[in-house]
């Protein structure tokens, strides 16, 4: 009696060849009905992707030729007088390739970003959830973070407004050196004593540019306040005159040497100014050679700067007893003089 209970069973649970039938034309019922909705969704994703693709490949071709004008643009002035109070080619082609990169990714990361959007919208997903813990998650990161976008936005604008680049010598207020490294978010600087800087460039609150245009070198000349102004500034011109034509200061200084005048008059001393238009960098160069230019002419014309020895002095050298005063009477104790001055003694006899 069990069994045949059983066996009955297994035969109901059997599919048999109508159920088999009957699921297949579900089946296809089902794709009948929803073919075209998969098709329209496949079409769609398929156009956002070459639209993508395309406009991605037209921004960044765009940007790659704005940046080759900008390259031939400055070849062109390189080598005028234009170009040289600029800077040179190999430093604008190294801006101008950071700024390809940079202007690049951000359009690819814009356009990839977009296009993933609307993939997702394309399969009904509601993106206000996903948008707002986006937003959410920025907010939290850039408080968390903010001086990581700090130092990033600052260096993409240092960058932008060619403020500086390497090769050049800066002074950025919290260090200053030749500049050896630029980047989105660290400066590095190599101080005059070699020590290597890293400067974050959200700390940089100012920077002075010591390599682009030009440089003024400038020389302060003592002498005596006795001296003849004619006579200093005939040998000063005669020295700037000399260095302007000799090699290699002639490419150093980029104007004459120009005597500017009495800069301070003292009792026993005044100062004449003299300046100097250099090239970028070259001003401590030129001033040095020139104190070494204007000290020689000075003892070759006789003219006498603060510090000398006076005459008097030097032929008191050569007589060691030239500084000796002469003898005291008062020092012999039998002399006139002390006998006069010796207190009187008391007379014991009486």
């Amino acid at each position: 009696m069990i069994l045949s209970v059983l066996s009955a069973a297994d035969a109901d649970t059997q599919p048999t060849l109508k159920d088999a039938q009957e699921q297949a034309g579900q089946a296809a019922s089902w794709v009948e009905q929803n073919w075209s909705t998969w098709l329209g969704i496949g079409l769609r994703i398929l156009l956002i992707v070459v639209i993508a693709a395309v406009l991605r490949v037209a921004i960044r071709r765009a940007i790659t030729k704005l940046i080759d004008r900008m390259n031939r643009t400055a070849q062109a002035v390189d080598g005028t007088a234009l170009g040289g109070l600029l800077v040179n080619v190999e430093r604008r082609r190294q801006r101008s390739q950071a700024i390809g990169s940079v202007l690049r990714s951000v359009a690819s990361f814009v356009i990839l970003g977009t296009a993933a959007l609307m993939i997702l919208g394309t399969f009904q997903i509601n993106l206000a959830p996903l948008l707002a813990s986006a937003g959410v998650a920025g907010v939290a990161i850039g408080f968390g973070a903010r001086n990581l976008v700090t130092d990033f936005l600052s260096g993409v604008f240092m960058i932008l407004e060619d403020q500086y680049g390497v090769g050049d010598t800066v002074d950025a207020g919290v260090a200053s050196g030749e500049v050896i490294e630029v980047g989105l978010r660290v400066t590095k600087l190599r101080g005059a004593d070699g020590e290597i800087w890293y400067v974050r460039n959200g700390e940089v609150k100012r920077i002075g540019n010591l390599s682009q245009g030009w440089a003024t070198a400038g020389v302060d000349v003592t002498v005596r306040s006795d001296e003849d102004l004619d006579k200093v500034r005939a040998v000063l011109t005669e020295v700037g005159e000399d260095m302007s034509k000799s090699e290699p200061w002639n490419e150093m200084l980029w104007g004459p040497v120009e005597v500017l005048g009495l800069d301070s008059v003292q009792l026993d001393s005044m100062v004449v100014r003299v300046s100097a238009k250099t090239m970028p960098g070259k001003a401590l160069s030129v001033e040095r050679e020139l104190r070494w230019r204007v000290k020689r002419a000075f003892d070759a014309a006789g003219i006498r700067i603060v510090g000398r020895v006076p005459e008097q002095a030097e032929a008191a050298e050569g007589d060691p007893s030239a500084g000796m005063s002469a003898p005291s009477a008062y020092a012999s104790t039998t002399s006139p003089q002390s006998l006069a001055t010796a207190p009187i003694q008391p007379n014991l006899a009486k």
